[in-house]
């Protein structure tokens, strides 16, 4: 006998169909099914490139935007700084000015105070009579002993003084030391006036950077 396969069962009630469409039918269906997923893409994809470059384009705007409010700012910045311009000459005039009175007065030493100090230091019978003075400037470094065991100086002060009686001189010279700026000072010769009775007598004084007066360092005024 024949064995029995899954075609030999009989359905009973099944639909009977039957495709009649020519097979040019059916390809063309398939034809407009496929163009209408490809049209469905392509209007995807054209709607994304839109999104896109519409994204772009506001981006592009705002930082249009942003960089043109820059520049209006930049613009007004450098508006208001040329209104300083005269006053930032004035400052840098002033700060130049300020530096020359400075270096002007570096070397400087109040010599009527100085000198006053001076006569002070003498017995009240002793007078000076004359002074010369060699100081130091700004430009030029004040010329330095060569003798041995002599300090630095910035200037020197040559004077003469009249005294009724015989000086002494190295009391004197004690006196002057006790100066502010004094170095050193070397005694000179003593004369006496036969017609007056009175003495005189010469004395270098020499004088350190300790008596410049600073009137202008900024820690002065302070």
């Amino acid at each position: 006998m024949r064995r029995r396969t899954k075609d030999d069962v009989l359905v009973i009630g099944g639909d009977q169909r039957v495709d009649l469409l020519p097979p040019e039918v059916r390809a063309e269906r398939r034809g407009q099914q496929q163009r209408r997923r490809l049209t469905i893409g392509v209007v995807g994809v054209a709607v994304v490139v839109a999104l896109l470059v519409g994204s772009a384009s506001a981006i592009a705007h705002t930082a249009q935007l942003n960089l043109a409010s820059e520049q209006a700012r930049t613009a007004t910045l450098l508006t208001e700084q040329g209104q300083y311009f005269a006053v930032r000459a004035l400052q840098n005039q002033v700060t130049l000015t300020e530096a020359a009175q400075r270096v002007g007065a570096s070397t400087e030493i109040d010599w009527k105070t100085y000198l006053d100090a001076v006569q002070n230091t003498l017995p009240r019978s002793v007078a000076i009579t004359s002074v010369q003075v060699d100081s130091a400037t700004p430009l030029a470094a004040y010329t330095q002993a060569t003798a041995a065991l002599q300090g630095s100086r910035v200037a020197t002060v040559s004077f003469t003084a009249t005294s009724t009686v015989l000086p002494d001189i190295p009391a004197w010279l004690t006196a002057l030391g006790r100066l502010d700026g004094f170095a050193d000072a070397l005694p000179g010769s003593v004369a006496l006036d036969q017609t007056t009775g009175s003495y005189t007598v010469t004395i270098s004084m020499h004088i350190n950077d300790s008596a410049f007066a600073h009137r202008f360092d900024p820690t002065e005024k302070s």
